[in-house]
């Protein structure tokens, strides 16, 4: 018996192989979550830390650093779910995620005194191997080819 075919002439196998590499239950989009996550935490507990216990010293870049992370847990969140409303989160959040390090990380190498300590997006994530400035690229590559596969 031959497989059946959709209306585009793919059978149901090719359909799951697609589904499967736009998922973010394997392969690249299991990677890219995985990333994420691992940022979420280093984010969270900097920031936790800078909060509490350096917040007079240097308030924006501090504050900055509380951002990222929450940006960072709701990106890791929307991948995990991978549902089209929580992908289109997922995608808004790498676009916020890469203004601010485009942002921030512009003005902390034009005026260092913008930003007296560093944050995880201080010199484009410098502090973070710049994973910061490459990671919403890749992830929005990511979602825009796995979106094209659907």
């Amino acid at each position: 018996m031959e497989p059946e075919h959709d209306a585009a002439g793919q059978s149901g196998s090719d359909d799951a192989e697609l589904r499967g590499r736009a998922s973010t239950k394997h392969g690249a989009g299991r990677v890219l979550v995985v990333v994420y996550a691992v940022l979420a935490v280093a984010s969270v507990s900097r920031a936790a830390y800078e909060l509490l216990t350096k917040f007079s010293q240097a308030p924006v870049p501090y504050s900055l650093s509380a951002f990222a992370a929450i940006v960072y847990c709701v990106i890791t969140w929307a991948l995990i779910a991978s549902t089209p409303v929580s992908r289109r989160i997922a995608r808004a959040g790498m676009v916020v995620e890469l203004v601010g390090v485009l942002v921030v990380g512009t003005l902390s190498v034009l005026d260092g005194s913008v930003f007296p300590k560093s944050s995880v997006w201080f010199w484009y994530g410098r502090d973070y191997l710049f994973i910061p400035l490459l990671l919403p690229i890749l992830g929005l590559i990511f979602l825009r080819r796995s979106r094209a596969e659907h």
